[in-house]
């Protein structure tokens, strides 16, 4: 299977959303006492899968 640079960048801004989602709910879940950090760090995640995203096609 050929790789081509949007391929790439489909698959980065999917691990980036699954990873900003796992962040937001470690936040929510498991460390509520610190989940504004977790919550902050998921949508920066978030914010970089959106770069990517918008970057497919224009690399």
């Amino acid at each position: 299977m050929a790789m081509n640079k949007n391929t790439v960048l489909a698959y980065a801004t999917l691990l980036m959303i699954f990873i900003g989602v796992l962040l937001i709910g470690l936040g929510a879940y498991r460390y509520e006492d610190i989940g504004w950090g977790f919550a902050a760090i998921g949508l920066g995640f978030f914010a970089i899968a959106w770069v990517f995203n918008a970057l497919k096609g224009r690399v």
